[in-house]
């Protein structure tokens, strides 16, 4: 949803644009609730539904929700995924969002997990990040400019939220193109609510994508109550990010209310207003960071190229081909833990367990495929995107 919090840096780093962003940005879900019988609704078309979406995503009405996520991606188990505080563990199982939104300038999300929680509130020129683990509370003062912005805290550093069903099917719909197949589904029912669907698929069979299922509200156009993203040839979704519970109207306003607890420690960061560009009015986007990823290919094909230094910088080793060795020595010994938890070099020991060694005209390498991504490490980059082998290997080929 436009008005909830966007992802940190270098969440949006691990999210590249096209169908790479649908699978990587897998921290958010949903159990679907669905009717047996579909409901009588009107007909419309493909078309007339994007139609009606475009026109109504940018004004949500009010509404208070449960958003409850489910993933399946296989991916090897993790050091730290059983940690409910840590994102390594919404890339499986289920985890619930609670979700009131009133305006654009007051929304909270709710993260609960087993003995605490995380907020993040948006109330006016004020945004709050709670963290009740570390008891910790982050105060973002937002500049004039963003009086009408999106989102709790656009530009502070939260922990990366989940996507909720807005966001989800925002992204899903931008690939929508020459490539993309769109029909309509059967009507159903999701959290009580009548729905619409449109099945997206990829035209390409090179995407390990197969579809993606968007549930639209019938009386609320702008609101996707489900998105379902299913790997070629499966018949359950690898991920889904949806309502259980959901009802439209205003939320109390003391829902936007926020004081630090007793005790808790606070920092206070005041963001700068963002640029305005030279042609007028329209805020510049920030510039994208040193060392990002480069994208190679379009829409769902799309591939993200990552230098081969975040390994090495995860690591700590000098270069990529220690970081890989370390790595696998840390498979090899087990994975090791500090006080903060499994350090990054165990996590990469136990992603290499699942990868295999490949090779071809554009060097050698190593390889791991799950259901919906691949990635391909090299000497030199870190490949990674929702296709088979051989479009990572024509990328590592462009790439050099």
């Amino acid at each position: 949803m436009k008005t909830l919090p966007t992802f940190t840096r270098r969440a949006r780093w691990a999210v590249p644009t096209g169908a790479v962003a649908l699978v990587a940005a897998v921290i958010a879900g949903s159990m679907v609730s669905a009717a047996a019988a579909s409901p009588a609704l009107p007909a419309r078309t493909p078309a007339q539904l994007l139609a009606a979406f475009a026109a109504n995503a940018g004004t949500p009405p009010a509404m208070t929700g449960t958003v409850v996520e489910t993933a399946d991606l296989g991916i090897p188990a993790l050091p730290g995924a059983q940690n409910p505080t840590s994102v390594l563990s919404m890339l499986s199982g289920s985890h619930t969002i609670n979700l009131w939104y009133a305006d654009r300038q007051h929304a909270r999300l709710a993260l609960p997990f087993p003995m605490g929680e995380t907020d993040l509130i948006r109330n006016g020129s004020t945004a709050w990040v709670w963290q009740s683990s570390s008891d910790s509370v982050e105060r973002v003062v937002l500049p004039a400019a963003a009086a009408g912005q999106p989102g709790p805290a656009a530009s502070a550093s939260p922990p990366e939220a989940p996507l909720t069903p807005q966001q989800a099917a925002q992204r899903v719909l931008t690939a929508v193109g020459p490539t993309t197949s769109v029909t309509a589904g059967p009507a159903t029912t999701v959290a009580g609510q009548d729905a619409y669907q449109l099945v997206i698929a990829p035209k390409d069979s090179r995407s390990l994508i197969g579809s993606v299922v968007i549930a639209l509200d019938a009386g609320h156009p702008g609101v996707p109550l489900s998105v379902q993203i299913f790997a070629k040839g499966a018949a359950s979704p690898a991920f889904q990010t949806g309502f259980t519970k959901i009802s439209f109207g205003a939320p109390p306003a003391g829902m936007f209310d926020f004081t630090p607890p007793a005790g808790a420690s606070v920092h206070t960061v005041t963001l700068p207003a963002r640029p305005v560009s030279q042609s007028g009015g329209t805020p510049s986007p920030p510039p994208s960071p040193p060392g990002g990823p480069a994208v190679v290919g379009n829409g769902w094909l799309s591939v993200a190229v990552l230098p081969a230094s975040v390994l090495s910088g995860l690591t700590g080793a000098g270069n990529a081909a220690g970081a890989l060795g370390q790595a696998a020595r840390s498979a090899s010994s087990g994975p090791a833990s500090g006080p903060g938890g499994p350090d990054s070099t165990a996590i990469l020991g136990a992603v290499l367990k699942s990868a295999k060694p490949v090779s071809g005209s554009w060097g050698s390498g190593e390889l791991l495929q799950t259901s919906l991504v691949s990635v391909l490490i090299t000497s030199n980059h870190v490949l990674v995107g929702a296709v088979d082998r051989s479009v990572l290997f024509a990328a590592a080929e462009q790439a050099g």
